[in-house]
């Protein structure tokens, strides 16, 4: 008899792992999700401000799984883990499992503030990038219509809190936008209209786990781009119409972007020692959660012990989910005594700043690259991660037109009727 896989998740992990065990004659796999789609999270952002179109770095999970003979896919979102009867409660049903693996991934982590967590605008999904686009587009068209230099500059202001990849790379194409397409589309606005923009950071540094040449040059881009940055300074409030800084600063703006931090998704059914830093499933070398024998957890919501190097687990990033996943899949492809631990590989890191702009950090940060060669790069690293060639293609057309013309196509307020929502 076969086993039954569960592994709840289709992000970087999730995918991976059914793309490398999806054809075992070993098991039957189930991948639950809450959406019927895959989606490429390094490049939401792009999706929020118009250069791209959703489409281009999303892919429906049944075309994904079609040559894979092994695995099906349940579109439903998890409530519940039982494991005393190995079973998992979702919002439209349940069912059971021989084995459990988690790959959850994560949440913006408002850190308890439930002003901002109403009033601010996540960036951690596509619906997140979606309503992102629908808030700065409404905004630019209502700027039109007021009067005062005032209400203009408060409805075009951004803060973005956080000065990790998401916060730069978003702060980098605002300021695009903000010098090529918005003067081109919105002719009634000056440019005092336009507001200033805000980078916000708890730390003493944009990019704090990069080298510090990478965060020099990204600093001083991103001033010379018109982006204000403070640092050593928190978001401690927002109001819906002001940002309350850690240094009693006050910003008068209605946008918050909030990229300041993430924690796993945690459900009902594990004990409370589990969990770990970040609400992370503390796991062994080989992702076994501590005290259960046949659940798993990878990626961003997977606390890994054993790599030496890594002592306090690794970065919540696409390359170590990938592979975790990886490695676990073949892992349960061989008797138990042929398992290998998990060890991280690190491959370097990199971040776009804007059009030739990028910086990317070697391997345990010996030397680093900035500027056209790195942005280059960037622009192959991503085109690569996605899922498949359509994707490349329709991406990379997408930028190729973008350096040409420094205009993007896809600024359209898009707000789907509401209806009463399926189970």
């Amino acid at each position: 008899m076969k086993k039954k896989i569960v592994i709840v998740g289709g992000g970087f992990a999730g995918t991976e792992f059914v793309k490398t065990l999806g054809n075992s004659d070993m098991y039957d796999i189930i991948l639950v999700d809450v959406n019927n789609y895959n989606f490429f999270p390094p490049l939401i952002y792009q999706v929020s401000t118009g250069f791209m179109e959703p489409s281009a770095i999303s892919y429906p999970f049944r075309k994904i799984l079609r040559d894979k003979k092994s695995v099906r896919f349940r579109l439903g979102e998890l409530q519940k883990v039982v494991p005393s009867e190995n079973k998992i409660i979702l919002n439209n049903g349940g069912f059971a499992y021989d084995i459990l693996v988690m790959a959850t991934g994560t949440e913006s982590n408002f850190f308890g503030n439930k002003n901002i967590e109403e009033n601010s605008l996540p960036m951690k999904t596509i619906s997140d990038a979606l309503a992102l686009r629908n808030v700065i587009l409404t905004r630019l068209d209502r700027a039109t219509r007021l009067r005062t230099n005032e209400e203009r500059k408060k409805l075009l202001t951004f803060v973005i809190a956080g000065a990790g990849p998401t916060g730069v790379e978003l702060s980098g194409i605002l300021s695009e936008m903000k010098a090529s397409a918005i003067k081109k589309d919105y002719p009634e606005l000056s440019e005092e209209d336009l507001g200033e923009i805000y980078l916000i950071d708890g730390l003493d540094a944009v990019l704090a786990p990069m080298s510090k040449k990478s965060q020099d040059y990204t600093y001083q881009k991103l001033k010379e781009f018109g982006v204000k940055i403070k640092l050593n300074t928190l978001v401690k409030d927002f109001d819906g119409e002001t940002v309350f800084l850690s240094d009693g600063t006050k910003i008068a703006t209605e946008n918050l972007i909030w990229a300041a931090g993430v924690k796993a998704k945690t459900f009902e059914g594990f004990t409370e020692e589990s969990f770990g830093a970040g609400k992370r499933l503390k796991t062994n070398a080989y992702n076994l959660v501590e005290g259960y024998d046949n659940i798993y957890a990878l990626g961003d919501c997977a606390l890994v012990a054993g790599d030496k190097n890594y002592p306090n687990g690794h970065p919540q990033l696409a390359q170590p989910a990938l592979q975790q996943a990886k490695n676990l899949a073949k892992n349960l492809s061989l008797n138990k005594n042929e398992w290998k631990p998990f060890t991280y590989f690190d491959k370097g890191s990199l971040a776009i700043i804007g059009r030739n702009k990028a910086v990317m950090d070697f391997p345990k940060q010996k030397g680093a690259l900035k500027g056209f060669i790195a942005w280059f790069i960037w622009i192959f690293v991503h085109i690569m991660g996605l899922v498949n060639f359509k994707n490349r293609l329709r991406t990379f057309i997408d930028w190729i037109g973008y350096y040409i013309y420094k205009d993007q196509y896809f600024r359209m307020i898009i707000k789907p009727t509401p209806r009463k929502e399926e189970k």
